[in-house]
């Protein structure tokens, strides 16, 4: 599906209709049929395979010329409703006329585009809304981020009071996500480096110009996303110290409860063991004694004692 968008002289969005194009209009597009693809495909005069491989959900950021468009491919950061996060490339296509979003599925970085937030952006200036997405996206990378890090430290306290299989397939879960968020902002970030080298060589495509004041905020969003990345980073490191420790954990556990068992096992086995020699049919000591059954008893009383009095000097309970 997609919609018609513009910005009208009062900074309010309206919704146009989808029989033409519009100049200064915004298309976005989402998780589009062949059809409507081939039909975007024309008005913008762009290559129909080169907007099919964008919806491609293994898609690569970067950036495509062809003739006066340009395109830009972006990893957004995504969060379902399950609580998993994941990463969806996003293309933004400007032609001389108006822009294009394309992206294969409902996300909460484009949607927040609305008529709500219009006074935020403008339809007819495709480079503010250029700068206006990457830096929507770097934001909901780093408020992610911060959802992260709070959801590991609630798995953190469960696994100190009870280590389930559960907290540590979410830890796990959270690891993946954090590999889908270093992949896609490293590729983030190669992308904002060729555009602002573009921009500063004034090689960038006419359709979008970059005034003084856009290239400082292209220039924070870079360190915005540096940021993300060195965040990012750092919960990998910890997640992975965080495993390993709870690894040692559960080894220690495991060799504790062996160690128990392996004691318990040795102090059952000696009055077992005695009952099983007295037990024999051949002659035995204290067989004629009428307080024979009690010294055998006696005996293994003692020496059981021993044994458990050995093993707790040896810390083994």
């Amino acid at each position: 599906m997609f919609k018609v968008c513009k910005t009208d002289a009062n900074q309010k969005l309206i919704k146009l209709k989808k029989n033409r194009l519009y100049a200064g209009s915004w298309i976005n597009v989402i998780n589009p049929s062949g059809e409507e693809l081939e039909k975007i495909a024309s008005w913008i005069k762009w290559d129909v395979d080169i907007l099919k491989s964008s919806l491609d959900i293994d898609e690569r950021s970067r950036i495509e010329h062809e003739d006066k468009n340009f395109m830009v491919i972006i990893n957004l950061p995504l969060l379902d409703d399950e609580g998993q996060f994941d990463t969806l490339p996003c293309s933004m296509v400007f032609t001389p006329k108006n822009m294009v979003t394309l992206c294969s599925r409902e996300n909460r970085i484009i949607g927040s585009f609305t008529k709500a937030t219009a006074n935020t952006f403008d339809t007819k200036n495709p480079t503010k809304m250029l700068l206006s997405i990457l830096y929507k996206v770097t934001q909901f990378y780093l408020r992610y981020l911060k959802i992260i890090n709070r959801k590991t430290e609630s798995i953190e306290y469960s696994l100190r009071n009870t280590t389930n299989n559960k907290e540590l397939f979410q830890l796990m879960e959270i690891q993946k996500s954090l590999v889908y968020f270093t992949t896609a902002l490293r590729d983030n970030q190669l992308v904002l480096q060729k555009l602002i080298r573009m921009v500063k060589a004034k090689t960038i495509n006419p359709i979008l110009a970059f005034s003084e004041d856009d290239i400082d905020m292209l220039e924070d969003i870079m360190i915005e996303n540096k940021q993300a990345i060195e965040m990012v980073d750092m919960h990998r490191t910890i997640l992975e110290s965080m495993m390993d420790g709870f690894a040692s954990v559960i080894n220690n556990n495991v060799n504790q409860v062996m160690k128990f068992l392996a004691a318990i096992t040795i102090i059952l086995s000696i009055p077992t063991m005695l009952a099983s020699f007295w037990g024999m049919n051949v002659s035995l000591p204290l067989q004629n004694n009428n307080l024979g059954f009690w010294y055998v008893i006696a005996i293994s009383t003692i020496l059981t004692v021993l044994v458990i009095l050995f093993f707790r000097k040896k810390k083994m309970f």
